[in-house]
């Protein structure tokens, strides 16, 4: 079996599909845009070839890279990024070589923009909020009629886009406007501000669109702020995945017709009633994602569920169904992603040092993922949500100005 990997070098992590592929058998085949010598050791091990384009935008590249491949080794059987930004690219390389494994360029739609999504959400039967599609041709008489509508605050985002990049958050007429004049040229989705906590559905499935592993993770600080307000970077892992996301994933898989991929799908928990939408802690639609969970979200499923995602995933592309079984103990394992601008009371290697029991991957964020996960990645487990907030209020706690340490220290000399 020939699977080749689209930039199997970043995220760095990745590395660990392609080494399970081979450890299955598989020939794993490489197409980048870094040089092989910038290629962590175990990724070169596990790659049979790799093909280095000048750029992966340059699809002629990327096209020629695949053909020799083809004319070394026979028949394409996988192509696949496991990346947000490559789905587009992945499905026009199947198309083009007719490889029936992965979705191809007519299906990709559905799975990019926000817009597409609506339809599959309601056949799964779960409800998403109100919006209106923005496109050129818009006017701002139709955004402000949407606003009134809806009520102010409200939210627009890229209607093919990824995470939070390049969102609006609307509070009044003044934004609204500000928002139609100064938007990009590409299509945005304005919807409802819908209030919630962000819970989602992150895993596995086979040919047949069953799950072979599923786990969940929960964001209480909006994703939009994160990005544009540099608010604390935090989520955690669950222990089990709650019933109610269960049947909603479910659900939305099938609506979907996923099959041979990883997913996460996203969420949102209401936090307070919402008409038309639902009851506090009711379920609602956010947005589906063909592929894994951002920055090192799949080591800490792995982390949290004692599992291996990227064993699951290379038992799917190999066999179709998971031949590895996992029991170790669940914990909710949690990712604080601190920023360097910020002067912080614990340096993370002395936050590393206080939770050396729990800890699990303390590292550096990769500069493209840093403006939306932060710079510093402390990642750790624990058996209840209590010490999982002591650690991010530990993880966040902020240094005093140095006005207010010498404040301190002069009250400190006078009682003495």
């Amino acid at each position: 079996m020939n699977f080749v990997f689209i930039s199997p070098n970043f995220p760095e992590a990745f590395r660990w599909f392609c080494i399970r592929l081979r450890d299955n058998g598989v020939n794993v085949l490489g197409v980048g845009d870094a040089s092989y010598a910038e290629l962590h050791p175990d990724l070169k091990g596990a790659l049979t070839e790799y093909y280095k384009v000048g750029s992966l935008e340059n699809y002629d590249e990327v096209l020629r890279a695949l053909g020799y491949f083809t004319g070394r080794y026979g028949k394409m059987d996988w192509v696949e990024s496991n990346n947000e930004y490559w789905l587009e690219l992945d499905a026009a390389l199947r198309t083009d070589f007719n490889i029936t494994t992965g979705l191809k360029k007519d299906e990709i739609a559905k799975y990019k923009r926000k817009s597409a999504m609506k339809a599959y959400y309601r056949q799964a039967g779960i409800p998403t909020a109100r919006s209106l599609l923005v496109t050129q041709d818009t006017t701002l008489e139709q955004i402000l009629a949407f606003t009134a509508e809806v009520g102010y605050p409200a939210v627009a985002k890229p209607d093919n886009g990824v995470g939070a990049i390049a969102t609006y958050k609307l509070k009044s007429d003044a934004d609204a406007e500000a928002f139609f004049a100064e938007k990009p040229d590409n299509d945005y989705l304005m919807e409802e501000y819908v209030p919630g906590a962000v819970t989602t559905y992150d895993g596995v499935c086979n040919s047949k669109g069953e799950v072979l592993f599923a786990a969940s993770h929960i964001t209480r600080n909006s994703i939009m702020d994160m990005v544009n307000e540099g608010v604390p970077t935090y989520y955690y892992v669950d222990k089990d995945v709650p019933a109610d996301v269960e049947r909603a994933g479910k659900a939305t898989l099938k609506a979907f017709g996923v099959k041979s991929r990883c997913f996460h799908l996203e969420f949102f928990r209401l936090t307070e009633d919402k008409p038309g939408l639902g009851k506090t802690g009711d379920i609602v639609a956010l947005e589906v994602n063909m592929r894994p969970a951002g920055g090192f979200t799949p080591d800490m499923l792995n982390f949290s569920q004692s599992a291996d995602m990227y064993q699951i995933y290379a038992d799917m592309v190999a066999f179709d169904e998971a031949r590895h079984t996992y029991d170790g103990p669940h914990s909710y394992c949690v990712y604080a992603g601190r920023r360097d601008e910020n002067d912080y009371v614990l340096s993370l290697p002395e936050l590393e040092y206080e939770y050396r029991d729990a800890a699990r991957l303390f590292t550096r964020m990769p500069d493209a993922l840093a403006g939306t996960m932060g710079n510093q990645v402390a990642i750790a487990c624990f058996d209840t949500l209590d010490e999982v907030d002591e650690f991010v209020r530990r993880a966040f706690a902020l240094a005093p100005p140095p006005e207010e340490d010498a404040e301190a220290a002069e009250t400190e000399a006078a009682a003495d």
